[in-house]
């Protein structure tokens, strides 16, 4: 049911009207322009329900805020503010809470005591660190007492601010941030500044807490153990106040100079340089991470400088002569990139007018390397040796610029400079000597190498041939030899010939090995006319089954063969082969003349011996005297010479190889090691040998001291030739020329090394074949003839 007094109500609603819009009416007034004012709103609830009144705003005055009193700040400070400096000063608790004192500081810069505020703080703050730093004049004499006592005074300072700073931070940031006063500076900065000045102030406290502290930097570098953590602290404190270069870092790196120039002295004299340079590069690693660690980047710089002038620089000198040419000796790869490594460091210190640390050091290399090189060349007991000597050198010093040099070009420079020296210190012969031992690889290759160590062994005597001066002495001699492993079928690999004929080319040029090429094609042009001459049916009749003839047709200009005729008396069979040959050659090459080199020949023969037949290797020579012995056992000296025409020196080089070799098939009397006019030659009927092929015409591939000389000979005329084409060309260019201007441009154009006294005797013979005269009226003055 519903209630009757709920009916009641609902019944006395009004009926729903229309919103009316509401009006608000602000009543103002005058106010005072200091004076705070307030906005007001008349909520009364109107008294008919039927007709709501508009609300009104009114704004009113402020009563005007009460004074402050005059000794507002005064009281403050004495009462309150103060009472709380001193508290936290003597780690005390503050009697006030932080929220009190803020408020207070706050009504001080309110009321416009904030200058006379900053004034009283500096004054508080000023007396207390004054007294603080007094307290340190008396203390310990132990170092690491009294370090630990400033130590604690910073921190505790720093704390200290910091807690002041939170009470006064309304003023830190309206007073001094704001821009109150420009001469006031922050809570922090003024902190700083006033323990800066009664720091510095006591002599005695900086002063010993500086000593104390190089004191301990010097305990640590002597191994001790030592409390980093006040170093650190207390180098802090000197960057933070401002006096770190001055106060520490100045005094620090003149200890640090003098510790070091007392320890590098020591040392340098006690040890030897690598373990020296160990002892300097550990140093200077330790020195660089204590920095790092402690001193910052500013000082790490500096200090280096000092230690690496000390350490290194001082002592440069000492470190070349006393170790380094020993270190090399002992191939000390690694201490002698120490030795880099360290001596780089001191090159900024050099005075400007002296050589840098690397270029004495280049200097010690190239005194180091001709030395050995001149030792290994000037050796004459060693010639043998003395190629594959330098090629050991040459790679060890390889080896040593890349690894301890870092590859370097000035020291691989520096090297090949002093290779250049020594290789032509002993004039002809190295370049003699390389030639043969490019001729001993091509000859023997294949025995236990690969085609790519053969390559880099001839690249490698490629890199000495570089260095020599008399290059035609090389291609002379290995012209030469080339010449005997064609003819005699004795090269390795032709393939191998081919690829070193084509580094010479890269190397000197076209006209270097035009005559090698020549030679090669001079081989191939006979292959194929030896084709022709075996398929030619009356040459092969005369011939007969039992003979096979091989004959070389080589162009005289292009090969190094001997120019003297011998009367060689050739057994009537080689007579009767020639002439076979001849006539088939003029059938095809009319006009030509052949002359015959016998003493390059070589035959295959098959003896007869009680024990068993035997197939030998004879040179031409060796032929012609055991084919005597097939109509006599026993020929006497003086009838082999007759009956052979073989001269002197050859026929008693070839008994030799055939009486008192390896392989005897005669039997000299009386016995013995050299070849006499009145020996006997017996035939060798107990001869035996575990091969049936057996060569003893090796003699035709070693070289006499007359052939040899005769070689340098060829090379010292052909320079003659030269240098007089030189002279006149030089002469019919300019006309007239001074002596020296001559000699001047004379060396210009040679390639070869040559004197002056050697030249002088060339424009001697110019001027006695006409070619130049001299001037009337000055002996040095030349003039060409046309």
């Amino acid at each position: 049911m519903t209630s009757p007094r709920r009916l009641a109500q609902s019944d006395s609603l009004p009926k729903p009207q229309a919103k009316r819009p509401r009006t608000l009416s602000i009543h103002s007034a005058t106010l005072p322009p200091s004076a705070r004012s307030h906005v007001a709103m008349d909520r009364r609830t109107p008294r008919s329900a039927t007709a709501p009144t508009a609300r009104r705003l009114v704004i009113r005055p402020y009563k005007e805020p009460p004074k402050a009193p005059d000794d507002l700040f005064r009281t403050a400070w004495d009462t309150q503010l103060h009472p709380a400096v001193l508290a936290v000063y003597k780690s005390a608790p503050v009697p006030f809470s932080l929220e009190e004192l803020y408020g207070k500081v706050k009504d001080a810069c309110l009321h416009k005591h904030a200058p006379e505020l900053y004034t009283e703080l500096r004054a508080a703050c000023d007396r207390q660190v004054a007294r603080q730093i007094a307290q340190l004049c008396g203390g310990t004499v132990e170092v690491d007492a009294f370090l630990r006592a400033v130590d604690t005074v910073w921190r505790r300072y720093c704390t200290h601010m910091l807690r002041i700073r939170a009470i006064f931070l309304h003023l830190d940031r309206t007073y001094i941030i704001q821009g109150g006063n420009p001469d006031a500076k922050s809570f922090w900065d003024m902190g700083l500044h006033i323990f800066r000045v009664h720091f510095s102030s006591a002599h005695a406290v900086q002063d010993r807490t500086v000593k104390s502290l190089l004191e301990i930097i010097d305990r640590d570098r002597d191994g001790e153990s030592v409390d980093t953590s006040v170093l650190k602290s207390l180098l802090s404190m000197f960057t933070a106040i401002g006096t770190y270069e001055k106060a520490f870092e100045n005094p620090f790196l003149a200890s640090t100079d003098q510790y070091y120039r007392k320890e590098s002295e020591k040392l340098i004299s006690e040890s030897d340089i690598p373990t020296y340079l160990i002892h300097a590069e550990r140093r200077m690693r330790e020195e660089s991470n204590r920095a790092i660690s402690n001193f910052g980047a500013r000082t790490c710089a500096p200090l280096i400088m000092t230690i690496e002038k000390r350490l290194v620089t001082d002592h440069v000198e000492l470190i070349l002569n006393k170790g380094f040419s020993a270190m090399c000796d002992e191939g000390r790869n690694d201490d002698i990139k120490r030795c880099y490594d360290v001596l780089s460091r001191a090159n900024a210190h050099m005075p400007k007018d002296s050589l840098d640390a690397h270029e004495m050091m280049k200097a010690r290399v190239i005194a180091y390397v001709k030395g050995v090189g001149r030792f290994i060349v000037m050796d004459r007991e060693k010639d043998s040796q003395m190629v594959q000597s330098l090629l050991d050198l040459k790679s060890r010093l390889d080896e040593l610029v890349q690894y301890s040099f870092n590859g370097s070009d000035t020291f691989h420079n520096a090297v090949n400079l002093a290779f250049e020296f020594f290789v032509n210190a002993r004039e002809n012969k190295p370049a003699e000597l390389i030639a043969k031992f490019v001729d001993g690889i091509l000859r023997t290759g294949n025995r236990g190498f690969s085609e790519e160590e053969l390559e880099t062994t001839l690249d490698k005597a490629l890199t000495l041939f570089r260095f020599i001066d008399g290059k035609d002495i090389f291609e002379e001699f290995y012209k030469k030899d080339l010449a005997k492993r064609l003819l005699y079928d004795k090269s390795a690999s032709l393939d191998l010939e081919k690829s070193m004929i084509s580094k010479l080319k890269a190397e000197c040029g076209a006209q270097f090995t035009s005559k090698l090429e020549a030679m090669f094609r001079d081989v191939d042009a006979s292959k194929d006319l030896m084709q022709s001459f075996k398929t030619h049916a009356a040459s092969r009749k005369r011939l007969g089954d039992s003979v096979e003839l091989n004959v070389f047709v080589l162009e005289a200009a292009r090969w190094p063969l001997s120019s003297q005729v011998t009367n060689v008396k050739l057994p009537q069979s080689l007579i009767g082969y020639q002439q076979t040959f001849k006539s088939f050659y003029l059938t095809k090459h009319s006009g030509r003349k052949l002359s015959w080199q016998h003493v390059d020949g070589s035959c295959v023969v098959s003896a007869h011996f009680p024990k068993g037949r035997k197939i030998l290797n004879l040179s031409l020579y060796q032929t012609i005297i055991t084919v005597l012995f097939n109509d006599s056992d026993e020929i006497s000296y003086q009838d082999i010479e007759q009956a052979t025409g073989i001269p002197k020196q050859d026929l008693k080089r070839t008994l030799l190889s055939l009486a008192c070799g390896r392989v005897r098939i005669l039997q000299k009397r009386p016995k013995g090691r050299a070849v006499d006019s009145s020996d006997c030659f017996v035939f060798n009927k107990m001869f035996e040998h575990r091969s049936t092929r057996i060569k003893i015409n090796a003699i035709q591939m070693k070289e006499t001291v007359e052939q040899n000389a005769a070689t340098t000979e060829r090379v010292f005329q052909e320079r003659n030739c030269q240098i007089d084409a030189a002279l006149v060309r030089i002469m019919k260019t300019r006309r007239t020329l001074h002596h020296t201007a001559l000699i001047g441009e004379i060396y210009s154009q040679l390639r070869f090394p040559h004197k002056p006294a050697d030249i002088k005797k060339r424009v001697e013979s110019l001027i006695e074949r006409e070619y130049l005269e001299r001037d009337e009226k000055n002996a040095q003055t030349y003039h060409y003839l046309a």
